[in-house]
């Protein structure tokens, strides 16, 4: 979350490259992150408030001795990020009360004993439309495409132009202005993982320990968005269209991509929406 395109930001920047004894202490930090979601599941429904999911978020996390991460980041005022139809990301919980045909996205990070977990999943509220449901199966197969499309020494570009064959292939367009990110001991540091085939990103590449997101967002209309909102955080779609996203912390290994966040009880790759 958070990592907006700037071109040339991380380029030509080396991420931190992971031994042993830190790998471990990431699949830890993404194991208590899925946990989280996890938890927070059969809460996603309709008739509760948003502020109510941000409340059990932060009450699992210090009960279980860890931090929220998004608190106070770059003055952020809220434990996790629930972005609601048209809201691409950055939704901060609040009084909305989920109703039958929303579509909300719960963005959380958490910090383990130092270290960053982060990971995202777009929840169906009751029944919605034929095109929302398309909308969130594109995202979610978007995101493993992305994921299978990589092995060692892959090239950052790689995961953008199979995200975003994906996406046009279903009619759907992707949001450029947000991008996946490296993770470890800080919140954000290369690489940087565009969702579309930015040029610069073929200079990035994917060596055994580096860990770093893939988390695309789609839109049913247009790719532009808003500028944040006057709380300053929430981005919504120009045109108004629904938007979806998924993510999940992605550690590079010498045999391929390994999944630091996957939950339990969660939708699975393959799964059917």
């Amino acid at each position: 979350m958070w990592n907006r395109v700037i071109r040339g930001l991380t380029r030509g920047k080396r991420p931190p490259i992971y031994n042993e004894r830190q790998r471990a202490q990431l699949r830890e930090a993404g194991e208590f992150n899925a946990r989280l979601i996890d938890y927070l599941r059969p809460y996603v429904q309709p008739g509760v408030a948003t502020r109510e999911l941000d409340r059990l978020a932060e009450e699992f996390t210090r009960d279980h001795g860890h931090r929220p991460a998004c608190l106070g980041y770059k003055g952020y005022p809220k434990h996790i990020c629930t972005s609601v139809n048209q809201v691409v990301c950055h939704g901060i919980p609040g009084d909305y009360v989920l109703r039958d045909g929303d579509i909300v996205n719960v963005d959380a990070t958490t910090i383990v004993n130092g270290w960053y977990g982060d990971s995202s999943e777009t929840f169906l509220i009751g029944d919605v439309s034929s095109d929302v449901r398309r909308l969130v199966q594109a995202t979610f197969d978007a995101m493993w495409r992305g994921i299978r499309v990589i092995k060692p020494m892959s090239s950052v570009i790689e995961i953008g132009y199979a995200i975003s064959r994906l996406a046009h292939d279903r009619g759907l367009s992707v949001v450029e202005e947000y991008q996946g990110h490296g993770l470890g001991r800080r919140f954000h540091q290369p690489p940087g993982v565009p969702h579309y085939p930015l040029p610069q990103a073929s200079r990035d590449v994917l060596v055994p320990g580096v860990c770093f997101t893939i988390e695309p967002m789609l839109n049913l209309g247009a790719k532009q968005t808003s500028p944040p909102a006057l709380d300053g955080w929430t981005v919504t779609t120009a045109d108004g269209s629904f938007s979806a996203q998924f993510e999940h912390t992605i550690l590079m290994t010498e045999h391929g991509p390994e999944v630091l966040t996957l939950t339990q009880h969660g939708p699975q790759e393959g799964h059917q929406f």
